[in-house]
């Protein structure tokens, strides 16, 4: 079943803060949609989804694109009350509320895991990309966060080995259960954001990067390898390593158990 606007705001309930949610059939990006409209003066809690994107994006430039019907992309438009620095929050968060989503659409929950930062894995595959971008306006930066989720790809075509689907882990592909439970969570742990700065107990709780044997790739030249401590008030991966902590805000996780 395609996504349904209506359905989807029926199910979210009279209570949420979600404005209006618009749902189109394909795009190029709807990040870049969002973005578009927020420059255009749009106001924040502006939902946008789609069963097909064509030139979606993932953290460090790398292309997310996703076949017709096969995958669902969900973009919100935030105007965030935290100070600046806090904001590297939202790509967490973002990967908070889809994993405890799923899981709580799974019918073996500890299947699901949160990767630091936001990598979304079921039996150890990735089913998620995230992206947050920041929008400047006349009046005040939005944030633009995007999920997007592998719902009924087959094996054939799946963008990497690394990757799965939620048919393929014979979990719920129905697009509007899917999408609706996503933004419930999302707008929970928002809310809970906004109040406190940061959702460092709520992460290091679901975060299976926390307590794990790993190796943070930074880049081409530099691995660091060590045991994921927790996160730090502004959601860097802190880790144990031979000469002592060190915080990450950026670079690949590999779990010790999860490397070939």
């Amino acid at each position: 079943m395609l996504p349904d606007a209506a359905a989807i705001t029926a199910a979210l309930g009279a209570a949420t803060s979600w404005r209006q949610v618009q749902v189109v059939p394909s795009t190029g990006s709807t990040n870049a949609d969002l973005a578009a409209a927020a420059r255009d003066g749009a106001a924040p809690g502006l939902v946008l989804v789609a069963s097909e994107q064509t030139a979606g994006r993932g953290r460090r430039d790398r292309s997310w694109a996703s076949p017709a019907g096969r995958s669902v992309a969900v973009s919100v438009l935030l105007q965030p009350r935290p100070a600046f620095p806090q904001w590297g929050w939202l790509s967490l968060l973002a990967g908070l509320a889809v994993s405890t989503a799923l899981a709580e659409l799974a019918p073996d929950p500890d299947r699901v895991e949160l990767k630091w930062p936001n990598d979304v894995l079921v039996g150890g595959r990735k089913v998620c990309g995230i992206l947050s971008e920041v929008v400047q306006r006349p009046d005040g930066a939005c944030a633009v966060v995007g999920m997007g989720v592998n719902i009924s790809l087959g094996e054939d075509e799946l963008p990497v080995s690394t990757a799965t689907s939620l048919l393929l882990e014979d979990m719920d592909t129905d697009q509007n259960r899917v999408v609706t439970t996503i933004l419930r969570h999302f707008e929970r742990y928002y809310a809970r954001w906004q109040e406190a700065g940061n959702l460092r107990a709520e992460y290091e709780a679901r975060c299976s990067s926390v307590g794990a044997d790993l190796q943070v790739v930074v880049d081409e030249r530099r691995n660091v390898a060590g045991r994921g401590h927790g996160v730090d008030d502004v959601g860097r991966l802190l880790v144990e390593t031979d000469s002592g902590i060190q915080a990450f805000a950026a670079g690949d996780v590999v779990h010790a158990r999860l490397r070939p």
